[in-house]
C-alpha cells in the first residue's frame, strides 16, 4: 500500500527528475521541427522565389550588400536563402536535421552579428532586435544537437543501417541518462 507521502515524494522525483522519458522527447522533437519548419521555408521561398509577397534574390543580394556588408550579396543571399528553405524542409522531414539545424543555427548568429546586434535585444522605432535571430537559432541548435528523434527519416535510415546482429535490439534512447 502506497501512501500519501510517498505518492506525493514520486509526483515530485518525476517533476524534478534531470531524465527525459523517450516519448515526450519526440514529441517536443516533432513540435520543434513544425515550427522551425513553418519559420524557415517560409522565409527561405521569400529571399529565394519571391514567394508571400517577398524580396526575391536581386532584392535581398541588395540587402545583403547594402545593409549586412556581405560581398557578394548574391552569394550570401542565396546561401542564407538555401540554408533557410532547404534546411527547414530537412528538419520537417528529419532528414540529415543535425547538419540542418546548425546551419540554421549559423545563419542565424549571422543575421545577429551582421545586422541585428546593433539594434539591441528588443529594438524598437521600426528596426528589429535580435531576439528572434537568437531564439529561432538556439531551437535549431537544440535540434543540430539532439537529432529528430524517432519519428524522422534520420531515425529510418539508422534503423536500415544497424548491423543484422542489432536489428532487433531497441533503438538508443533520444536523451542519455542523467549520471
Amino acid at each position: 500500500m502506497t501512501t500519501t507521502a510517498s505518492r506525493g515524494r514520486e509526483l515530485l522525483r518525476a517533476v524534478f527528475s534531470p531524465r527525459t522519458a523517450p516519448l515526450p522527447a519526440d514529441i517536443a522533437l516533432i513540435a520543434a521541427r513544425i515550427a522551425l519548419a513553418w519559420v524557415f521555408v517560409y522565409h527561405g521561398s521569400r529571399r529565394l522565389f519571391g514567394w508571400f509577397d517577398g524580396p526575391g534574390i536581386d532584392a535581398s543580394a541588395k540587402y545583403f550588400a547594402d545593409v549586412a556588408h556581405l560581398h557578394p550579396g548574391t552569394l550570401f543571399a542565396v546561401t542564407g536563402g538555401a540554408i533557410e528553405f532547404f534546411g527547414g524542409i530537412a528538419i520537417a522531414l528529419g532528414l540529415l536535421s543535425r547538419v540542418a539545424g546548425c546551419a540554421i543555427f549559423v545563419d542565424m548568429m549571422m543575421a545577429i552579428v551582421t545586422v541585428t546586434w546593433a539594434n539591441g535585444i528588443n529594438a524598437t522605432g521600426g528596426k528589429s532586435g535580435y531576439e528572434l535571430n537568437l531564439a529561432l537559432g538556439v531551437l535549431a541548435l537544440v535540434i543540430g544537437m539532439f537529432g529528430a528523434g524517432r519519428f524522422s527519416v534520420d531515425a529510418l535510415i539508422a534503423r536500415r543501417l544497424r548491423p543484422p546482429d542489432q536489428a532487433s535490439a531497441p533503438a538508443v534512447p533520444a536523451t542519455a541518462p542523467a549520471q
